[in-house]
Parts: C-alpha cells; sequence; structure tokens
C-alpha cells in the first residue's frame, strides 16, 4: 500500500506548526484540529468543503492501510485451512475428525472476538487499534510455526493456537467500524466494500501462497514453519504502517445503546439468518476446500509446477471475493433481495449438480462448480449487506414508528457490526456439518444435501419477508 502524503510532515500538521494542535482552515463552520497521538477532531465527512479539501485524501489513507491489515487478518485466520492439509507429510497422525477441529475453531473463535472488536475502535482509536489488532496476529502466526515444526505437538496444544487465529477473524469488525466513521454516506458503501473485498481476498491469498512457500526449496518434503513465519514481516508492516500513516478520530463514539436496539428488531435476526447463508457459506467452504479436493482428489491437491507445489483450492475464495463487491452494485440496480434470492437460488443449483456429478470423478468438473458456488456466494454477501441498511431506514420498527434517520442509520451501522458476527459463524457449522456427516455416514453427501435444503428455506424467508410483502410495508427496492 502506498500512503498518500501531502506534506513532509505529519498528515495535516503544516510545517513550522507545533503538533500539539493544528487547526486546519474553517470549512463550513468546523475546522480539523490535528492533536498528538494523530488524533483527529471535529471531523465531518458530510461537511462537503472539508471533504474536498482534506477529508478525501486522509480518509484514503487510512482505507488504505486498513485494508492491508485486513487482509492479513483474513489470511491469518485461514492459515490452518491450507495447513491441516499438509499435517500427514510432516509426520502427524490425527483423525478426519480433528483435522475439522483445527479448521473450524478459528471461525469459532473469530466470529465472536467480531462483538467485542466493533467497539474497541471508539474506546481506543482506530489507527490505536489497527497497531494492536496487527500486532495481535504475531501469536497465531508463531504459534503455528512452532507447533507444526514437531510432529509430538498434542492436539490439544494445536487446537489451542488454531483458534488464536480467531484474532485475524475479529479484526473485521473493527476494520469495518473503523472506515464506517471516516466515509461519508453518498460514499460509503463503496468504501466499506473495497475494505470487506481487500480482506477477504486474504483468504485467497493464503491459500495461493502457503503450498509453494512450503515446498520452496524443501527437496521433495515440506517446511511447514514456513506457514506461519512467512508473514510476520507484512504484520509488521501493517503494524508500522498504521503507526505512521493512520489516525483516530475523536468523532467514533461507541454506541452500546445503539446495539441493544438493534438485538430487539426482528429484521436483524433474519438478515442474520440469511448472512450465515451468504458469508457463512463464502467463509466456511473457504476453510474445508482443500480438505475436500484432498478427500475426493488426491492426486490434484497440490499440483508440482517445477520444485514448488500449486494447491488450486485459492481460486474459491478469489473469486467469492471479486464477486461481493458486483453483487453490491447489481443489488444497487435490481434490489438487494431480489440479488439474494437469485444468489441463493444458484448456490442451491450449483450443490445439486455437485452432487449428481461427484460419481464422475471428474475434477475439472468439481472445480468449476465449485467456483460457481463461491461466485454466487461472493454476490450474496454483497447483496444482503446492502440490504441492512435500506432495511432498517424503512421496515424496521423504529422507523414505522416514525423515528429519525439518525436513529435508523445508527441501528443499521449497529446491525450491521452484529450480523456480520454471527454471519461468521457459518465457518464454524460448515465444517462441522461435514465432520457429523462423514462420521456418521463416512460421506459428504448428505452434509451437501443438508446445505441445499438451508438455501432453499434461506430463499424462501427472502422471498416473504423483503419481496412478497414488499409493497405492503413500503419497502420499495430492497
Amino acid at each position: 500500500m502506498t500512503a498518500e502524503r501531502t506534506a513532509d510532515a505529519p498528515t495535516g500538521i503544516s510545517p513550522g506548526i507545533s503538533p500539539a494542535v493544528n487547526a486546519g482552515t474553517t470549512l463550513g463552520g468546523s475546522a480539523l484540529e490535528f492533536r498528538p497521538g494523530r488524533w483527529i477532531a471535529n471531523w465531518d465527512a458530510e461537511n462537503k468543503e472539508q471533504w474536498e479539501a482534506q477529508g478525501r485524501s486522509i480518509a484514503r489513507r487510512n482505507l488504505n492501510w486498513s485494508i492491508f491489515a485486513e487482509f492479513l487478518g483474513f489470511v491469518v485466520w485461514q492459515l490452518w485451512s491450507i495447513v491441516v492439509v499438509q499435517l500427514p507429510a510432516a509426520g502427524f497422525t490425527f483423525t478426519t475428525s480433528e483435522i475439522f477441529w483445527l479448521i473450524s475453531m478459528p471461525s469459532l473463535v473469530g466470529a465472536t472476538l467480531r462483538i467485542p472488536y466493533t467497539f474497541m475502535v471508539p474506546r481506543f482509536g482506530g489507527r490505536n487499534w489497527t497497531i494492536v489488532s496487527a500486532l495481535l496476529l504475531l501469536i497465531p502466526s508463531i504459534g503455528l510455526a512452532m507447533c507444526v515444526a514437531n510432529p509430538e505437538t498434542p492436539f490439544g496444544t494445536m487446537l489451542f493456537v488454531a483458534a488464536l487465529a480467531g484474532f485475524g477473524g475479529g479484526n473485521f469488525a473493527s476494520s469495518m467500524a473503523n472506515i464506517t466513521f471516516f466515509y461519508p454516506a453518498r460514499e460509503k458503501g463503496w468504501a466499506l466494500g473495497l475494505n470487506a473485498a481487500g480482506g477477504n481476498l486474504g483468504a485467497a491469498v493464503a491459500q495461493l501462497a502457503v503450498p509453494i512457500a512450503i515446498t520452496l526449496l524443501a527437496a521433495g518434503t515440506v517446511n511447514l514453519p514456513v506457514a506461519g513465519l512467512m508473514w510476520v514481516p507484512l504484520i509488521l508492516l501493517a503494524a508500522f504502517g498504521a503507526w505512521k500513516y493512520m489516525d483516530n478520530l475523536t468523532s467514533a463514539k461507541g454506541d452500546v445503546a445503539g446495539s441493544l436496539a438493534a438485538l430487539k428488531e426482528p429484521h436483524l435476526w433474519i438478515m442474520a439468518l440469511l448472512y450465515i447463508g451468504t458469508f457463512g457459506s463464502f467463509i466456511g467452504f473457504a476453510g474445508v476446500f482443500p480438505k475436500l479436493i484432498k478427500d475426493y482428489f488426491p492426486a490434484f491437491s497440490s499440483i508440482g509446477v517445477g520444485t514448488v507445489a500449486l494447491s488450486l483450492a485459492f481460486l474459491g475464495p478469489l473469486v467469492g471475493s471479486l464477486a461481493r463487491p458486483y453483487g453490491g452494485r447489481m443489488a444497487d440496480r435490481m434490489g438487494g433481495a431480489r440479488m439474494t434470492v437469485a444468489a441463493f437460488a444458484a448456490m442451491a443449483v450449483i450443490t445439486l449438480t455437485m452432487i449428481w456429478t461427484l460419481p464422475m470423478k471428474n475434477f475439472w468438473l468439481f472445480l468449476v462448480l465449485f467456483l460457481f458456488l463461491f461466485t454466487a456466494s461472493g454476490f450474496g454477501n454483497g447483496a444482503t449487506y446492502r440490504m441492512i441498511p435500506v432495511i432498517f431506514a424503512t421496515s424496521s420498527r423504529a422507523a414505522r414508528a416514525g423515528a429519525s434517520t439518525v436513529t435508523t442509520q445508527r441501528l443499521a451501522s449497529s446491525a450491521l457490526g452484529l450480523i456480520s458476527a454471527i454471519g461468521a459463524y457459518g465457518g464454524f457449522v460448515i465444517p462441522q456439518v461435514l465432520n457429523a456427516s462423514n462420521t456418521a455416514s463416512g460421506s459428504y453427501t448428505p452434509a451437501f444435501y443438508g446445505f441445499v435444503g438451508a438455501y432453499v428455506l434461506m430463499l424462501a424467508v427472502c422471498w416473504f419477508c423483503y419481496i412478497r410483502n414488499a409493497n405492503r410495508n413500503a419497502m420499495g427496492h430492497v
């Protein structure tokens, strides 16, 4: 990431002026005030004069480093999904059930951490918390390297270190919350879409880079500790970049009351269910895809390219990540509910097709179908996320009671954080359902039929709540 600087002095502080307090040019009745510790007072992204003069460049610089830090969070969050398939080659003898626990534990912890992480930005400042949350990624990265270096490491220790990778999953909530404060409403959607997509790409990059790194110069074996250690310099760079170039906003306030109010809204729980189906599918399948390839098509688990190994599993989260912002854009044109219904319909049909074509034992068909599944989930992610502020502005209890726009926006902001946390539990549910299916029947097929049933149910819920009753509830083009 290239930080944007407008002067040789710290951002916003004019050369020759003491950094203690520097009030910028008064714009529309407010002046940006730059305080020690890179705190900015009087931030008002809705003030167009302030935004065009200084705000846009400051917000963009913070967005760039936020994306980079969140990207590394997703990398660390997904490390175990690719490392577990390499454990047998490194001398480990874990059962299939234990492998699925190592895959799913980071998602369980990461989803849970998203709730407290949402409130860390108002408490400590966006810049300060980005530094801390980035440095926390060193613990699971180095811990993974230490664990996989010794095949005698107990499963309990491995599971604990895998759980610590959940730090990376929590980063999404604080990163999204921080960027929300920097951008005006008219540009918030695109900024949050870039932030989310940039983070999601971390899952793809981890699954692409780790197999190459652990086999590079390993002479036909694997050097698993590299899977964790290779990210340490980048994590340190992210922490340094946040310290050097990011800012804290005094206007970023926590909203515990808003979160409690949002929890009482039925629409929050409906949208959380739908988000489990879209984002939960993305992160869940991203975690298990390398394992599924190895179990169904072991010859294609890693493909030799010269002296390194390449796993094609990275293509799944890659296409899912790239599809997300376009899902949001199409939802702007067609309606988020319609796009979400279309996404669930596609996911159900694709999953059924994958089940019925598995007996053909054609890896390339299996890969293409899963890439379609990831793409559909990515479109669904963007569409579902776009629905939330519209629904809370038009159809929430508060909106129907005549609440002000400020109140409904406050509820929507709180709901976004809570829904993103609940949806991330899909990353735990999908591996565990596959594990239970395999344990009970020796096959993953019953689990996939279960996923089809879930997609059909979520399609029906979305259609009934947000399309069938749209005109009656005055929701319009949700």
